[in-house]
């Protein structure tokens, strides 16, 4: 499966669908990570930072690899999967466990957490987000926005659940037409939105149009 760094558009689209992808991208880890639009105060404060820290800069200065980062993002996370052999199904573990994996670009591990809170917690819109954030990344595009899907049923307003949503159907589907449908529910369903957010969902809508008519 792809990764999200490897999902480019189809030849053609040309600068501006490039910018809208990269700005995508940079909105959607924000949005997923730490509660992009409106509404992130209903998300639950994990305990710790799930964040994996090197204890050192490396040497060189160079950026670790993906094992080393596993082996970080492990030796983490073995205290929150010693307490879970003891209660499973606590979804603040499984949660900061899922961060941590996140974190360290291993998004199959921190999707297997996450789903398994999810499973705990069914009607938990934000787990099912961060859920989502794994599954895109990992390039499992259809259950990502499955996810989001399932939390919209429990929260048809939720606006972290749309944003992504519409950024999963254009970035991961090229599907303009679901994507704009999201956004536009997002604004009409939260008019609390600050004033900067508010103007990155009409960013997106209208660079997502002038792409449409472009290519009619």
């Amino acid at each position: 499966m792809r990764s999200i760094e490897a999902m480019a558009p189809p030849a053609g689209r040309g600068i501006q669908v490039r910018h809208v992808y990269l700005m995508a991208a940079l909105c959607l880890m924000a949005g997923l990570a730490i509660g992009y639009l409106a509404r992130a105060w209903r998300m639950p404060t994990p305990p710790v930072q799930a964040r994996v820290v090197m204890p050192h800069p490396p040497m060189s200065g160079r950026r670790p690899s993906l094992e080393e980062m596993k082996a970080m993002a492990d030796k983490q996370a073995a205290p929150l999967v010693e307490k879970l052999k003891a209660d499973p199904k606590n979804t603040d573990l499984l949660v900061q466990a899922g961060g941590i994996y996140h974190s360290a670009h291993q998004y199959q591990q921190a999707a297997a957490y996450y789903d398994r809170a999810a499973a705990a917690k069914p009607s938990d819109v934000a787990i099912r987000t961060k859920l989502a954030a794994s599954l895109f990344r990992m390039g499992a595009v259809d259950n990502a926005i499955d996810q989001l899907n399932q939390a919209l049923s429990y929260d048809p307003k939720d606006a972290n659940s749309l944003f992504n949503l519409g950024l999963i159907e254009w970035q991961g589907k090229q599907d303009g037409k679901s994507a704009l449908a999201a956004w536009q529910k997002l604004l009409k369903t939260n008019p609390q939105l600050s004033p900067e957010r508010k103007a990155t969902v009409e960013k997106l809508i209208s660079e997502v149009k002038a792409h449409r008519h472009q290519g009619e």
